[in-house]
């Protein structure tokens, strides 16, 4: 890849918009959207338009469309690729500087290159002599001093997704085995990487004509161990603020803070000046806590409170 220095104007070229490109990354949200269109209204497309050689659009498609929808003005960086694989690493790279995807987003955008990249490793082979069904292998005509091994798919469309290779094969396993159930909920994060695999190894096993079914039950079960678990987890959230919270009112008080009663805490403790001027800030803070407990407690909590009302 590198940019070739040649730029057009959208008042010069029209790009061209190749399906497999424009939809190679998930869709922004309708909120970014409109973040998008906010920004280009008022500023313009002050970003280029990145093309390839043909005038496709490797990155930058929707704003594209949004400098035509409104009429905008726009320029175009050409860049040359390789080829259209190498085009989409490099969008895909770009992007993800810039999106918070996960892991099966990610994953997911790996699959789609998975035909091109089987199709390199295995033109890469043929170069390397490596395919032994090939014509030129069989008839042991051409030497090659360093043949390019086999390259592992999996790893790399792990490395050019940047997961886990680990990750990926699970990816694709789901990918190529599970039924569409598995595949919805895990677009709904409504299931783990792990937990979509582990229900897709284990239906496997089932007649073909149960599968669907099997694994809409898998994932109804696992939502609701999910749930459980939330629910679960806030209890303890709720637990530890609580218990928090009653252990700083009976340790408050039991001080009883007396002239003599403080200096035996600096002398005892060793104070320096450091740690004094420090106290004096901590404990005005710790003034204004308790001053906010006791204000949402009564102007906020007893007015509506169940109990305080039962007894008026």
């Amino acid at each position: 890849m590198k940019n070739t220095g040649i730029e057009y104007s959208s008042a010069d070229r029209k790009p061209v918009i190749l399906p497999e490109m424009a939809e190679l990354l998930p869709p922004l949200s309708e909120e970014q959207l409109s973040i998008l269109e906010a920004d280009i209204q008022q500023n313009g497309c002050y970003t280029p338009i990145i093309i390839n050689e043909d005038m496709v659009i490797i990155d930058g498609h929707n704003r594209q469309n949004m400098c035509e929808k409104h009429d905008i003005p726009y320029k175009m960086m050409v860049f040359h690729f390789d080829d259209l694989l190498e085009a989409k690493q490099w969008a895909l790279d770009t992007q993800k500087s810039r999106r918070n995807l996960e892991k099966w987003e990610l994953g997911k955008i790996a699959l789609k290159l998975k035909p091109e990249v089987e199709a390199r490793a295995k033109a890469n082979m043929v170069a390397g002599g490596g395919d032994q069904k090939s014509e030129t292998a069989k008839s042991g005509s051409t030497i090659v001093s360093n043949p390019i091994s086999a390259v592992s798919t999996r790893k790399e469309l792990a490395d050019t997704v940047g997961i886990g290779e680990v990750t990926m094969g699970k990816i694709m396993q789901i990918g190529e085995h599970a039924p569409q159930a598995v595949k919805d909920a895990l677009d709904k994060k409504e299931l783990s990487i792990n937990q979509g695999y582990k229900i897709t190894k284990e239906i496997q096993e089932l007649p073909e004509e149960e599968r669907e079914q099997a694994a809409i039950d898998a994932v109804e079960y696992a939502k609701a161990q999910k749930e459980l678990k939330a629910q679960n987890d806030e209890i303890t959230r709720r637990s530890k603020i609580a218990k928090l919270f009653c252990k700083a009112c009976e340790f408050a008080v039991q001080i009883d803070p007396t002239e003599e009663n403080v200096r035996i805490w600096t002398t005892c403790t060793r104070m320096t000046l450091k740690e004094m001027a420090y106290c004096i800030e901590e404990s005005r803070d710790l003034s204004k806590t308790f001053a906010a407990i006791a204000d949402i407690i009564e102007q906020k909590i007893l007015p509506k409170d169940w109990r305080n009302l039962s007894d008026t």
